[in-house]
């Protein structure tokens, strides 16, 4: 069997989730391969997209928010959307590609590729497996069909449903995260002698963290404050500049679950990907700063189901997280409400559903 995933270089959290079950597969001795899809499209789609994704998040991604908008009103007109028409142009470069590397089963964590292996569908007999990276059918997933369909959680199938999709394929398995990130034992090179609050900007670095840092090392002594920047370098060098022993910044790691596990509290935007990835570890965690559209919806998810506190402001970050911190109650609370909520090994349920589906 032979398996390659989709993913499409906008925002961390698709690419993370592509190698989450890349990874998974590769445990039960499986070829799988990660593939950007904008690379079948041509050389430079890919940091075309790239780039404006990231200028459409700029200004606290208010140019997004407005495109995301957009295109929930386009859904509800039903039409064929120019987005469909965009990716259709790729199918016949798709099905050659899956075809000279004889694939069995392809799957999607990213809308464009899952909208070009429709077109493909249409006209060739090809398995396709869609996974959604947020806790919301977003615009446009309806236009796909899928085999089968990865949902965040249980509690999102209707919502799914209500855009056209059958029960039957939906897997609420989670988004996908390896065995490999939750059993990944923490390193000597972390400090653990007290409390660590860790800040993760996403892997794009978001967000204007350099007063929240101050205030936090002002008003949260004996505390390690760790901030992840990504590959935010300017964000990096602004923070890198604050002299206090009780700061640790890092840019882009690869070790990110050692941290998280780690740290008495976790701090984030409301990706898809990363809140998983925090849920799924049971750790205390508090949103900030979603970029307007769909990390509207993950931060409701997470906050509607009492996975969360939510930060609105500077000050308010910091005192959400010294009554976190001086709170175990509801530090369990929260890690129970994820419990309750978010299966863990997400990863490996979709790598076996796969693999009994072969049997």
């Amino acid at each position: 069997m032979k398996i390659v995933v989709f993913s499409c270089k906008t925002g961390g959290g698709h690419n993370a989730c592509a190698n989450y079950i890349k990874e998974e597969f590769n445990q039960y001795q499986v070829e799988c391969d990660v593939v950007d899809y904008f690379d079948l499209v041509g050389e430079k789609a890919s940091h075309i997209a790239e780039k404006i994704y990231l200028d459409s998040t700029k200004g606290n991604g208010k140019i997004f928010g407005s495109v995301y908008k957009l295109g929930e009103l386009y859904n509800k007109t039903n039409m064929t959307s120019p987005v469909y028409m965009l990716n259709k142009l790729v199918k016949d470069k798709l099905y050659q590609f899956l075809s000279d590397n004889h694939y069995d089963l392809a799957i999607g964590t990213h809308l464009f590729p899952c909208l070009g292996l429709t077109a493909v569908k249409k006209e060739h007999p090809v398995s396709f497996i869609n996974v959604a990276t947020d806790y919301r059918c977003i615009p446009f997933w309806k236009e796909t069909k899928p085999d089968y369909f990865v949902i965040p959680s249980p509690q999102l199938i209707p919502q799914f449903v209500d855009n056209g999709f059958k029960e039957e394929i939906l897997l609420p398995f989670g988004i996908s995260i390896s065995s490999r990130f939750l059993n990944q034992e923490i390193g000597e090179d972390i400090p653990r002698d007290k409390d660590m609050v860790l800040i993760t900007s996403g892997s794009m670095g978001f967000g204007h963290l350099k007063d929240v840092v101050k205030k936090m090392l002002e008003e949260i002594p004996n505390t390690y404050i760790t901030v992840v920047c990504g590959s935010n370098q300017k964000l990096y060098g602004e923070i890198m500049k604050i002299d206090n022993p009780n700061l640790i910044v890092k840019g882009f790691i690869h070790n990110m679950s050692e941290y998280m596990k780690a740290s008495s509290v976790v701090i984030s935007k409301p990706g898809g990907v990363t809140t998983t990835e925090v849920a799924e570890l049971r750790r205390p965690l508090i949103l900030m700063m979603p970029i307007p559209g769909v990390e509207d919806y993950n931060m409701k998810f997470f906050r509607d189901h009492q996975m969360c506190l939510q930060a609105n402001n500077t000050q308010d970050l910091v005192d959400k997280t010294k009554q976190l911190l001086g709170n175990k109650n509801l530090q369990e609370d929260i890690i129970k409400n994820q419990e309750e909520n978010i299966k863990n090994y997400s990863a490996k349920a979709l790598v076996e559903f796969v693999l009994n589906q072969k049997k």
